[in-house]
């Protein structure tokens, strides 16, 4: 999150929208919230009434009047037991509410996580993303605590209290009313106006230590490999640094903020007292009456001490959960229409028509009008300098981005009208460098068709060439790959892409160039299965190396998001001035003139 993100949250809509959010929560079990709030109410009031009892238990003691004391003192346990069953309830309400509302907030942000665009996800760091989602479910956790079980129980008791007073006492209840509102007031405009803004930059800061350590962890073979140790700590450290800087101007605000408030509370008691020996000395108070006042005030004291700390934690928790709802408020990157129904693909032809796409912030679209045409069946490979369409063209037959005009068919059905899951469930992919979970090869293997038996996976892992590396491993296909697979070789993961692609058995097969930065005898192997692989099915393979598609029915060459040549390897390379026989010769240098030969 940087800091241009605040105008998304200005400070008067922060408050609107975390609360909010978590109110529509509150609304998916509103049984359970509204008892834990009135029992805790019940709870509360009952602490109202024990100082009222505990001035006639008093005053009946002065009288000698036995029977009154001891029916007072009754009243005070009675109301003890009642407060402790009452919030007993309340407790074990927000049990399973406050528990419910965090499973339900992280799994919905993964959900959304995982729907959000490509753009988003290469722009955002995933150390950065998990801090956010987690910082913000434990922080619903303090506002369910805050809201339920101290805000308004505080609310109760200041309420109760200056009402009950006042009956009594106006002039009691007026001075003690102005002095809650007051200290209310002073805390609400610190938490808001000073604590807040100076947090949210505090927090912004967390997060971004999040995602230097996922960065330089997650790519910790890099860092050894050119002995960058040194650098990414210092790199560390000067974020954390920053953090440091940020968060002591939070923690010292706060420092100052609470002895503001300890002072105002000593003025409201100062005040209260002396208004209270006022009306015993006017006779208009006993000295029950004003034991009464003053235990009032010692339970009002409290909460109002509380009040602070409770709006300080508010706040806090709003800034954390900030940035979970501006996580689920971001737009979905592509959607499922209205009324889409899943693709049925049997052939497994592809078909642009007319398509013009741009991507988010460039003035020039990429593609405009492009026609393309692929039967079902052929092979085809996609060459072409870096940047001049290749992968976009795959990308949008996997529907990641939308066209801008125009549409995609496969089989004559436009995918823009089919659900995302069943398009993506016919299209299987082998990229450049395969991403493992860290999960056992089998279950990389199986995750393209996760009700596989072990009998096919083990197939699958044959016709790759993987079999046979995979059962000289410790535990076999139970081996845990490491994180992104970096227990494994290229070599290897590269097999196992293409072995989880077999058990896809996906009519529409992508190639990106899977032995590009491989050892021969490897490349061999992968070269090998790939061939097994485009039998029966329509195959883009994007070609970084010009020699692995000589043997493909079709090469489409790429220029800036235009079509510039189509044809199969022979008609192209005999085009003197060709574009793909230029790129070839570049490749293959003097060689050309022998294959052209």
């Amino acid at each position: 999150m940087t800091d241009e993100d605040d105008d998304l949250f200005p400070r008067a809509s922060v408050l609107r929208r975390v609360l909010g959010f978590t109110f529509a929560l509150w609304r998916r079990a509103p049984r359970l919230a509204a008892a834990c709030a009135l029992a805790m109410m019940l709870g509360t009031l009952t602490e109202i009434f024990v100082p009222l009892f505990a001035g006639r238990m008093i005053d009946a003691v002065g009288q000698g009047a036995r029977g009154a004391a001891m029916s007072a003192f009754a009243a005070i346990v009675a109301l003890g037991g009642a407060m402790v069953v009452f919030r007993h309830l309340g407790w074990w309400a927000i049990t399973p509410l406050t528990l419910n509302m965090m499973r339900d907030v992280t799994v919905e942000a993964f959900a959304r996580v995982q729907r959000l665009s490509s753009d988003w996800h290469a722009n955002a760091f995933s150390g950065s993303t998990v801090r956010r989602i987690t910082r913000g479910m434990w922080a619903l956790d303090t506002l369910n605590d805050v809201l339920l079980l101290s805000l308004l129980p505080s609310v109760t008791v200041l309420a109760g209290t200056v009402l009950l007073l006042g009956l009594h006492w106006p002039v009691l209840g007026a001075v003690m009313g102005v002095g809650a509102v007051a200290y209310i007031a002073l805390t609400v405009g610190l938490a808001t106006r000073v604590l807040a803004p100076i947090a949210r930059l505090s927090n912004q800061w967390d997060t971004r230590i999040g995602g230097v350590l996922a960065d330089a962890i997650g790519t910790n073979a890099v860092v050894k490999a050119f002995g960058g140790e040194a650098r990414e700590e210092e790199r560390l450290a000067h974020t954390v640094a920053k953090w440091r800087r940020r968060t002591r101007r939070t923690w010292m605000a706060f420092t100052w903020a609470g002895s503001g408030q300890l002072a105002l509370l000593w003025v409201i008691r100062v005040a209260v007292t002396g208004v209270a020996l006022w009306l015993w000395g006017q006779g208009r108070a006993s000295a029950g009456d004003v034991a009464y006042v003053l235990t009032s005030y010692l339970v009002l004291n409290g909460y109002l001490r509380d009040i602070g700390q409770h709006i300080h934690q508010l706040q806090r928790s709003v800034n954390e959960m900030e940035e979970l709802v501006q996580l689920h408020d971001e737009p979905a990157g592509v959607a499922d229409r209205a009324g889409a129904q899943p693709i049925r693909v049997s052939d497994g032809a592809i078909r642009f028509e007319g398509v013009t796409f741009r991507y988010a912030g460039q003035d020039r679209p990429l593609y405009a009008a492009l026609d393309v045409a692929i039967p079902a069946g052929q092979r085809v490979g996609l060459v072409g300098p870096s940047g001049s369409g290749k992968t976009s063209f795959v990308k949008l037959i996997q529907r990641l981005y939308d066209v801008d005009a125009g549409r995609i068919t496969i089989d004559g059905q436009d995918i823009a009208h089919a659900t995302q899951r069943s398009l993506r469930g016919q299209v299987a992919i082998v990229p450049q460098e395969p991403v493992l979970f860290h999960r056992t090869l089998a279950e990389n293997i199986g995750y393209g068709r996760p009700e596989a038996s072990m009998a096919e996976i083990e197939e699958a892992a044959r016709l790759a060439n993987a079999h046979d590396f995979i059962m000289r491993l410790p535990k076999g296909y139970r081996t845990p790959v490491g994180e992104r697979g970096v227990k494994l070789s290229g070599g290897e993961r590269q097999r196992v892409a293409i072995a989880r692609a077999f058990l896809a058995d996906a009519p529409i097969l992508v190639l990106d160039e899977a032995t590009s930065s491989l050892d021969s005898e490897s490349e061999a192997a992968i070269q090998q299965a790939m061939e097994r692989l485009m039998v029966g099915r329509t195959a883009i393979v994007i070609a970084h190396r010009l020699s692995t598609v000589r043997a493909l029915d079709r090469i489409l060459v790429f220029d800036h998001g235009r079509i510039v040549e189509d044809g199969p390897h022979e008609t192209l390379i005999a085009a003197e001035d060709g574009r793909y026989r230029r790129l070839f010769e570049r490749q293959a240098g003097a060689g050309v003139a022998e294959i052209v030969g």
